[in-house]
């Protein structure tokens, strides 16, 4: 499968279970979330909007806390561990995106299972630092996301919105500015070293 700049890819499966979502969905309320990327090239945080998509968010955070089981492409057994931490970003576009949480590298792995779309008309890829949800057409989204370089209208309504950079936009753009090869591929591998949620910050 090969992707183009109006079709992000995902090769991502996932699904969330209703009672981590009822759990985040009412804990939204009280307190704000964010994930925190610590990658090779700096770090940067991201507010997540899981009061307008919590499905989303729930299935974000689950993963990225190990408490949504997903299956490892290595063994085929399902896990509970942090998902993303030593995944890369395997997918850059100068002024476009930078692309990752695929557990193979390429653009074509996921958790193993899928979640629906989940659009609100507040959210729109309107500025650089949104953060969404990559996919490989409608319902497809797993583990797989990208963060925006700058405005990107004709992915609204294709792409859930589900989160947005509030610091360390210099790293984001540094990662937007690397070498790239076949398949828009970083030369240099830029990895997430470790992505941390922070609850009621």
């Amino acid at each position: 499968m090969r992707f183009t700049r109006r079709s992000l890819a995902s090769g991502a499966l996932a699904v969330v279970a209703g009672l981590g979502l009822s759990v985040l969905s009412a804990s939204s309320a009280l307190a704000e979330t964010y994930a925190v990327f610590n990658t090779s090239k700096g770090t940067f945080k991201a507010k997540l909007f899981d009061d307008k998509v919590p499905n989303t968010v729930a299935n974000f955070v689950g993963l990225a806390e190990g408490t949504i089981a997903w299956k490892d492409p290595k063994t085929g057994k399902k896990v509970k561990k942090p998902f993303y931490n030593g995944l890369i970003f395997h997918r850059v576009i100068s002024g476009f995106m930078i692309q990752g949480g695929c557990p193979e590298g390429t653009g074509y792995g996921g958790p193993g299972f899928k979640i629906d779309d989940e659009f609100d008309k507040s959210l729109k890829h309107s500025k650089a630092g949104i953060l969404s949800m990559a996919n490989s057409g409608p319902n497809t989204n797993g583990s797989q996301f990208f963060v925006t370089l700058g405005p990107t209208p004709h992915l609204n309504g294709r792409h859930t919105v589900f989160g947005e950079v509030v610091s360390g936009m210099d790293v984001v753009n540094a990662i937007g500015k690397v070498k790239t090869g076949e398949a828009d591929r970083p030369v240099t591998p830029v990895v997430i070293k470790e992505l941390k949620i922070e609850h009621g910050k």
